[in-house]
């Protein structure tokens, strides 16, 4: 499936330092630094109600790791799925009238026109789940013929305590919860811990039989499609190395979707699915979560329809710290665009400098500094602000700067 746009990245003068991110596995700070290629994996959209902020803050995370691995010098190898087949988006298509391929197309395409407006760099492979049916299906027959999957009337289900015993893999390992937070949350999302048959209410679906009304495919399993995991630990084995270096996505996906992805991958080929994982916090609108169940969205189409410079949407969520949750306000996003009137004036005064040749200015040692430690866009928002304010006159390399790891533009 296509992508989008990729927006060009200038050269910056020096190497940038390996950054380093907090490790939800570990609980702790890792350096991410890659082998040869850093390898990233992170989990797309369901293509309905796309693209609210949410999403936009979770993609501007990885992009930004992105920047500073190639600013260390490291090729970077992206892989994204799209889930466009899934219940949520079935369900949405049904109560639309809309048929659901229709609604995925739409959504989709929709979603890359709002990654490229925001200068979002996209996945090197961008898969949606209605292109690896078969290989999921080859993915869950194996794990069946292996004993770490059993079926519950036409559903085939993960088997927890078989993988645990025979693979390196651990429940828990990823996402550190309790067994009493992870029923949970498995209840909460996309999970059926009351199912009748199962030998753990934990386990996750791995291939869901016919419905009737519901798209369905032939295949080793007979009629049916994907559970939701399975799909990311098949789609990143064909595309990445594994162990590749970070595995991200909001942190409403720790578990129950990176903790079994993980496990279906490490019992599918004995190795760790990735080295690192990563989790960008949560956005808020009008005191509740932006979701799409709730309908409190602020899409991003709906911002630069009325007028909004993307820049400065960008720039909303660059002040904002990708690990924390946090609450969008239109003066967040006003006090983006006057900071973005003020950075435009900055740099149009800019002074020429020899990118190949000049030694690192302040400012882009300041940032490479700032960012290399967890991601911190707040930080080299700040430094950027300080600068300005301080009457520091800028250069070429500092506006280069600006938007090669900050991804902004500047007039």
């Amino acid at each position: 499936m296509k992508s989008w746009n990729r927006p060009e990245v200038p050269p910056l003068p020096g190497v940038g330092p390996v950054p380093s991110i907090w490790d939800t596995a570990s609980a702790g700070m890792r350096e991410a630094r890659p082998a040869a290629t850093a390898g990233l994996y992170v989990c797309g959209i369901t293509p309905y109600d796309a693209t609210h902020l949410g999403h936009a803050a979770t993609y501007l995370a990885y992009d930004t790791l992105i920047r500073l691995w190639m600013d260390a010098g490291y090729p970077v190898t992206y892989v994204q799925n799209t889930t466009d087949v899934d219940d949520p988006l079935l369900e949405r298509a049904r109560d639309t009238g809309v048929d659901w391929r229709e609604l995925a197309d739409s959504q989709t395409e929709l979603f890359r026109g709002d990654m490229e407006a925001l200068r979002i760099l996209p996945p090197d492979s961008y898969i949606a789940v209605t292109e690896v049916i078969e290989e999921t299906a080859n993915a869950v027959k194996l794990l069946l013929d292996r004993g770490i999957a059993y079926w519950v009337e036409n559903d085939v289900y993960f088997d927890s305590a078989a993988a645990e015993a025979s693979t390196p893999w651990t429940l828990g390992d990823e996402s550190r919860l309790d067994r009493a937070t992870m029923l949970q949350f498995s209840a909460e999302r996309g999970g059926d811990p009351d199912r009748v048959g199962k030998h753990d209410p934990l386990d996750p679906l791995l291939w869901r039989g016919a419905r009737l009304g519901d798209p369905s495919w032939t295949c080793v399993l007979g009629e049916g499609r994907p559970g939701w995991h399975i799909e990311c630990s098949v789609i990143a084995q064909m595309h990445l190395e594994l162990p590749f270096t970070v595995q991200g996505g909001g942190s409403d996906l720790i578990f129950p979707h990176h903790e079994f992805s993980a496990g279906h991958a490490t019992a599918m080929t004995g190795k760790p699915f990735a080295e690192l994982y990563s989790h960008a916090g949560l956005v808020g609108y009008e005191g509740e979560k932006m979701s799409k169940s709730l309908g409190n969205l602020v899409l991003v189409s709906r911002l630069t329809s009325a007028g909004v410079d993307p820049r400065a949407i960008r720039l909303t969520l660059l002040a904002q710290h990708y690990r924390e949750d946090w609450e969008y306000t239109a003066d967040l996003l006003e006090a983006a665009q006057s900071r973005l009137a003020r950075w435009d004036e900055w740099a149009s005064a800019a002074t020429d400098s020899d990118s190949v040749d000049a030694p690192e200015s302040p400012v882009l040692a300041e940032l490479r500094r700032v960012l290399a430690v967890d991601l911190d866009t707040p930080a080299a928002v700040a430094a950027i602000d300080a600068a300005i304010t301080a009457g520091a006159p800028a250069t070429s390399d500092d506006v280069r700067a600006v938007d090669t790891l900050l991804g902004i533009r500047l007039r």
